[in-house]
């Protein structure tokens, strides 16, 4: 009997949100065994992206302790002789008379919480006597009830998602990563209502025929652009609707066409600048500032994806000159039956959709600008996203571009922020599972310090490239699994970006790390929607593509250590 294949191109990968609860109930029970941590805090002073100096709070890996119950005969018995120390007490700031109230009380009575009132706090003591105020015989676990609110019961794991949605505020995650998301969401909702990027695609499709060794290499700029600006990955499946037949009738094969819309719009997100929905939420939870490092990013774009583009062309000429070497020649003949009426269909590349288009490339410029010399924020960023949006709506209206009229530029603002409101919720998941894990408080009793200092120990004494390095192969094989960049980095990111503290990684790097793993991965890995929705489109199976593409990863898997390693060498922060 012939055994039975699977086929892997059918692979379905549960819902992001599907993964996000089973991690935060994995959590959950994490809590239950691993006993939490804490680590003191030190300040460390760092040159920014505009040569001033900067202090940022880093977590100090000696200083670890676990969670242990008061050893309350020691600790009353220092206390008794510090209440007679005025000198000390003033140092400490301590109330004498308070303290001596707590003393009142008998040694039975003694507890951290009524400690805290009077400034005497686990740091103070731990820094006074050492390791002899706890009773090391225990070890404590913070764990979440089942259900529960701050007001009710306590924080529960059930609540997650709301209690992550509301944390923080508007100059970070969650809350204002989440607005930022939903706003940007909107405007380009407005935008493509106005149907500009796909004119201007097809356009340029239309005006570059008989200058195919320019157009092609011209395309991939184009579409890497597309993904690392507003993380084009969905939007292809179209376009290579249009860009398989004219590829193949450009002398090519439909690998060809994948490469340069779908594999090109990964590597512009994986090395995006500026994208709101993979660099952007990164950031926000790494607690580092939203697009900062723009200019190391812009530079690596224009180098990886030239040096992709190269790649591509390398094998684009091979099968020009070779047609039947390609191993799609036989199912690229569907399309080579169809291509004078494929390529003839064109669409109007009207006044309007220009005007649109340098509009947009204006705000762009303005939002770099921004960001880059004068330290514009999410506040700022999401408003002149907004701005993009409203301006495109009102020139489509001016110009008759589409049909639009008022009441489709908000239709159209709605319809995109609720198309993003999936990718707000997983900002606020990510924060949720922080809170499971007893928050991200270094200097608060948690299992996730326990957890990075178990990691940090396994990785101590690394130098910090080969830490930087451990962080994107894992990013890139955790890809292989979760598609959603958003998603990822609500998964991991809670966990990289302090670790990165541990081994002397930049927070930068740390993202610079998840969003060169997560970009490349998602042209090769099987579970991708988009990436099978376009392999559909062009009729290739995936293992054929498997072939091709294995190749392909390794050489930018090579090009993403290469910057991994330069921005440890130049401190990127």
């Amino acid at each position: 009997m012939q055994k039975e294949t699977r086929d892997l191109t059918k692979l379905k990968t549960p819902h992001t949100y599907v993964i996000i609860f089973c991690v935060v109930v994995f959590a959950w029970l994490l809590t239950f065994v691993v006993p939490a941590g804490k680590f003191n805090t030190t300040e460390i002073q760092y040159q920014d992206a505009n040569g001033e100096t900067a202090s940022r709070t880093v977590l100090d890996q000696d200083s670890f302790r676990y969670a242990h119950p008061m050893n309350q005969s020691f600790v009353y018995d220092q206390l008794e002789k510090l209440a007679t120390n005025s000198q000390e007490l003033e140092e400490l700031g301590v109330d004498q008379d308070a303290l001596t109230s707590i003393l009142n009380e008998g040694e039975k009575n003694l507890s951290q919480e009524k400690l805290d009132e009077i400034s005497l706090t686990d740091d103070v003591l731990y820094q006074e006597y050492g390791e002899k105020i706890y009773d090391t015989s225990e070890k404590l676990h913070k764990t979440a009830k089942v259900w529960g609110t701050d007001d009710f019961n306590g924080f529960g794991f059930l609540n997650f998602i709301f209690e992550g949605l509301v944390s923080g505020d508007k100059y970070g995650s969650a809350v204002g990563i989440a607005a930022l998301i939903l706003v940007v969401g909107g405007a380009f909702g407005i935008i493509m209502r106005t149907g500009a990027i796909d004119a201007g695609i097809y356009a340029f499709i239309s005006r570059t025929k008989g200058l195919e060794r320019f157009a092609l290499p011209l395309l991939f700029f184009a579409f890497s652009f597309g993904g690392a600006t507003f993380g084009m990955a969905e939007e292809v499946i179209p376009f290579s609707m249009v860009m398989v037949p004219f590829v193949i009738a450009l002398g090519y094969d439909s690998i060809v066409a994948v490469t340069v819309t779908y594999v090109a719009s990964q590597i512009g997100n994986a090395t995006s600048w500026m994208s709101p929905f993979s660099v952007a939420v990164a950031q926000g939870i790494a607690g580092i500032p939203v697009l900062s490092g723009a200019t190391f990013r812009l530079i690596m774009w224009f180098v990886i994806t030239s040096l992709a583009a190269a790649y591509m062309m390398i094998y684009a000429e091979r099968i020009r000159k070779n047609p039947s070497s390609s191993i799609v020649y036989k199912t690229d003949e569907y399309f080579r039956q169809h291509i004078e009426k494929n390529v003839n269909e064109s669409k109007t590349f009207k006044l309007g959709h220009k005007l649109i288009l340098v509009e947009m490339l204006i705000v762009l410029v303005w939002i770099i600008w921004g960001v880059t010399q004068k330290g514009y924020y999410i506040p700022e960023i999401a408003s002149q996203f907004f701005v993009m949006g409203l301006f495109a709506g009102i020139l489509a209206v001016i110009f008759k571009v589409g049909d639009m009229g008022i009441n489709d530029i908000a239709s159209s603002f709605q319809s995109g922020a609720a198309d993003l409101a999936g990718t707000a919720i997983v900002v606020g998941m990510a924060k949720g599972i922080l809170l499971v894990l007893g928050g991200s408080d270094a200097s608060q009793y948690s299992t996730l310090n326990t957890v990075l200092h178990s990691i940090g120990n396994l990785l101590t004494g690394v130098p910090a490239v080969v830490g930087a390095w451990a962080m994107y192969v894992f990013q890139s094989l955790f890809n292989l699994v979760v598609t959603s960049n958003s998603g990822q980095a609500a998964l991991t990111m809670p966990i990289m970006a302090p670790l990165s503290d541990l081994l002397g990684v930049s927070r930068q790097v740390a993202v610079l790390a998840y969003q060169l793993g997560s970009g490349f991965v998602d042209a090769f890995t099987p579970v991708s929607a988009s990436l099978i929705g376009v392999l559909g489109v062009a009729r290739i199976d995936w293992i054929k593509w498997a072939k091709f593409q294995i190749k392909m990863q390794g050489f930018l898997f090579v090009l993403g250590t290469i910057f991994i390693v330069i921005a440890i060498l130049i401190g990127l922060q």
